[in-house]
């Protein structure tokens, strides 16, 4: 496993593990994060604490988890398909991750419609 897809990996287990703490020490300070909502375009989140903001509702829900589907690594970006699932329902997308330095610079998720 290259480092870009190491890093995702323990990305991806501090979300399935709900441990915001650890995914967020694995963003860059600098972070972009744009999100599936509200549609059609989503909002762009800047910096750890407005992602930590838009993050915790997920990570509080206990109940919701991501399944990876897919993970294409091309150098220092990532771009990882998945299923979102809730309780009664569920999601498909796709995030399009940038790394720097070892940390996640960027992660744009899209969602289909």
């Amino acid at each position: 496993m290259n480092d870009s897809a190491a890093v995702i990996e323990r990305f991806n287990a501090a979300w399935g593990s709900h441990d915001l703490d650890a995914a967020l020490a694995l963003i860059t300070p600098d972070c972009v994060f744009a999100s599936t909502g509200p549609a059609p375009d989503g909002r762009q989140y800047v910096g750890v604490e407005e992602i930590r903001a838009a993050w915790q509702p997920i990570f509080d829900n206990v109940r919701s988890h991501f399944d990876v589907e897919e993970m294409i690594v091309a150098g220092d970006r990532v771009t990882q398909l998945w299923r979102y699932s809730w309780g009664d329902g569920h999601v498909r997308g796709i995030d399009v991750f940038a790394l720097r330095d070892g940390l996640v610079s960027e992660k744009l998720s899209y969602v289909k419609g």
